[in-house]
């Protein structure tokens, strides 16, 4: 029998932003999937700097604030027993750029939206439901969607 591979992390953030006193979910589209900003951790780079990273890399936002602390949600593996560990960031400022990628030649994503917690789970694939249900209900999004 052959022992499993270990799963390769990728980590990223949920990041939220108040509009009009409402949460708002930065989401992001490559070809026809939206998830949030995430990326392989690097060998000696932990978790929550990869999540940094690549956000910067993806967004261009570079403003977060962690206020819900270093607390995490990770997927199921998938695609090449990859697992993806999220952390819930704040962006209270800055706007929302696609950077060209080095390695691609082009961004590597094709659009960008804030949504409401509603329009964020109606996008994204049922492996990051989880996840959003997650920092939903730490940001207190979860009300806002019954209400």
């Amino acid at each position: 029998m052959r022992e499993a591979r270990p799963p390769r992390l990728s980590a990223g953030a949920v990041v939220v932003r108040r509009e009009a006193g409402l949460w708002r979910f930065l989401l992001l589209r490559a070809y026809n999937n939206w998830d949030f900003p995430k990326g392989l951790v690097e060998p000696g780079e932990s978790p929550l700097a990869t999540a940094r990273r690549e956000v910067t890399e993806e967004t261009a936002l570079e403003d977060l604030v962690f206020r819900w602390g270093e607390e995490f949600i990770e997927t199921a593996p998938y695609g090449r027993n990859k697992v993806a560990r999220y952390y819930l960031a704040e962006s209270p400022r800055g706007e929302v750029r696609l950077p060209v990628s080095a390695e691609l030649g082009r961004p590597e994503h094709h659009e960008w939206r804030w949504l409401s917690c509603r329009e964020t789970r109606e996008r994204i694939s049922p492996r990051l439901k989880p996840v959003l249900t997650w920092a939903a209900a730490l940001t207190g999004a979860a009300q806002e969607e019954r209400g």
